[in-house]
């Protein structure tokens, strides 16, 4: 049996981090989420620092990213997804309530794999969830799905 895709999910709200579980759920990939409730906490995750130190050594294959969070926002945890070749094959997805074409921009420069706008219902947000999926679910070249 393939192993479930591995998800980072980070969104300081935590109603929105809810909604986004049960939508992963929905689509068949609920089975291996971590969420991080901030920046800096989903850095330390990535990079196995704190209580995250026994942490899995393979990262994620999906981090959905939220860019308006308190301690270090979400173009910074780009950067730095992106800028760490340990990382380098993990899809990192926008997930924000921000449909400004700067921050747009920005998640495109620093390398972001799709951009979406939290849609207003869970059925809108499984739709756009569920067209992107199919490319997470292919394994991974160096076996780290």
């Amino acid at each position: 049996m393939p192993q479930a895709t591995r998800i980072l999910l980070v969104d300081d709200d935590p109603a929105g981090a809810e909604l986004t579980a049960a939508a992963l759920h929905e689509i068949g990939l609920g089975e291996n989420i971590s969420i991080a409730s901030d920046g800096e906490e989903a850095l330390d995750f990535l990079f196995r620092r704190g209580r995250f130190a026994d942490g899995p050594e393979s990262p994620p294959a999906v981090i959905l990213l939220d860019l308006k969070m308190p301690k270090v926002d979400g173009h910074e945890v780009l950067r730095q997804i992106r800028a760490d070749p340990r990382l380098h094959r993990s899809r990192v997805v926008v997930l924000t309530s921000s449909d400004q074409e700067a921050d747009i921009t920005r998640s495109r420069e620093l390398g972001s794999d799709a951009y979406l706008v939290k849609p207003t219902s869970i059925v809108e947000l499984i739709d756009q969830l569920g067209r992107l999926s199919p490319q997470w679910q292919q394994p991974d070249p160096a076996g780290q799905s």
